[in-house]
């Protein structure tokens, strides 16, 4: 699933030493990332970048942050049609940087409009312990 959209913009005249620049920050969300065109990096890990971009990057993260599990299009792009329940814990946890209690979790994706939870579970654990749900998209 493939989503767009736009987060913030970014006007301060002071932000640039080239002059007065707007800069707007967008988020999308691809199935499978390739080619050259851009460098793909986990938010934790983005390299330094010029200006103050390091700083609308850290701006946006809690805008995405709040994003996730309310907007539906933004969060099935991360997710795919198809997650587990571990899953759905390492994206929270990489958007607002604490891992979540699966139980409370569990009761926000309950409420999710056109997600639900599967009776399936993902194939068994390699280190053992129980396999965790299966979440999809009916919309």
């Amino acid at each position: 699933m493939t989503a767009t959209g736009q987060l913030a913009t970014f006007d301060e005249p002071s932000r640039d030493p080239r002059g007065p620049t707007l800069s707007i920050a967008l988020w999308a969300t691809v199935t499978r990332p390739s080619g050259d065109v851009a460098v793909w990096s986990r938010l934790g890990e983005v390299p330094p970048l010029a200006f103050d971009h390091d700083r609308i990057v850290a701006d946006c993260r809690p805008l995405l942050a709040d994003k996730l599990w309310r907007d539906v299009p933004f969060t099935a792009g991360l997710l795919g049609r198809e997650f587990t329940t571990a899953q759905a814990l390492d994206v929270t946890e990489s958007l607002t940087g604490d891992r979540p209690y699966p139980a409370n979790l569990g009761r926000t994706m309950d409420r999710v409009p056109g997600l639900e939870r599967t009776s399936e579970h993902a194939a068994a654990l390699p280190r053992g312990g129980r396999p965790p749900l299966v979440w999809k998209w009916t919309a």
